[in-house]
This record gives structure tokens, sequence and C-alpha cells, in this order.
């Protein structure tokens, strides 16, 4: 076992491309691309220049967004709906849902002192409560639907809801 183990490490395990050119494998002379190792070109060599060729788009208009525009529309988007459509659904249903109970007892009324609800975090000048929880929670939704539009539109997805 120990011995075959030491053949394989002795003998040279290396791919035909590379034993065909073996005697060019030089530190100074290899250049690698990925796992497959390429020679560098000598100076014999003749090194093609490209020269972009300039075409002229007739007829064609391409848009692209602005993304801190896109960011700003679908976050102030997000907000105006958070603020006067979601507002009074997502108050009612937390009101529905209650405080969170033991054995029909909430928590505060069990003795746990600390269970009581942190008010001064949710208070606002806003007439109808929007305080800093909701502005960060629809903010962050705006934000993450805004990446979504910038994300689908750089990779080429066009979903044609216009035409």
């Amino acid at each position: 076992m120990a011995a075959s183990a030491s053949s394989m490490i002795s003998t040279p395990a290396l791919s035909p491309t590379i034993q065909k050119h073996q005697n060019h494998l030089k530190p100074s002379n290899l250049c690698f691309q990925g796992l497959r190792p390429l020679t560098r070109s000598t100076a014999s060599t003749k090194v093609s220049t490209f020269t972009p060729i300039k075409r002229v788009a007739r007829g064609v208009v391409k848009a692209e967004l602005n993304p801190s525009l896109v960011i700003s529309l679908s976050t102030g988007l997000s907000l105006f709906l958070g603020r006067f459509v979601f507002f009074n659904f997502q108050r009612e249903n937390v009101a529905k849902q209650g405080l969170p109970e033991q054995n029909g007892v909430t928590h505060f009324e069990a003795g746990d002192t600390r269970a009581k609800e942190y008010v001064s975090l949710l208070k606002s000048n806003d007439p109808v409560g929007f305080n800093l929880v909701d502005v960060l929670a629809w903010g962050s939704i705006g934000h993450i639907v805004a990446y979504y539009i910038l994300a689908t539109t750089s990779n080429g997805y066009d979903p044609k809801f216009f035409g």
C-alpha cells in the first residue's frame, strides 16, 4: 500500500498538453487563466490590435433606469401606500391579535414587569399614528421592490407590461 502511494507521488501526473510543453514550463513564461496553464506569447508572434467598429443604431431608443430615481420613487410609493392605504388594515389586524397570553392571562398581568409594551418608541406626532417602526418597515419594503426592479431590468428581463 505504501509502495503504491509513493509511486503515485513520484510519477509525473501531468496532462498530455503539459507533457508536450514540459521543457517550456518556467515561472517566467507561464501565465494562468483559470486552471489551465498557458505559455506567454513570444516577441516574434504578431500582436493584433482590436479596432472597434462604430455602429449607429437608427430608430432604436433604449432607456436606462437611474438607480437613485428608482429607489426614491419606489420607497416613496411604498411609504405612501403604507400610510394612506394599508394603515387601518394593519392596525385592525394587530388589535384583533391582541397581546400575547399564557394560560388566559397576558404576560404583564402574570407578573412579568418587563413584558410591558414600550410605548415611547411608538409615539409620533402623526394624526393617525404612523410611527418610526412603520417608516422603517414600509421603507424597507420600498427598497426591496426597487432592488428587484433594478436587478431584473439590468439582466435583460423585459416583462412587456405595456405592449
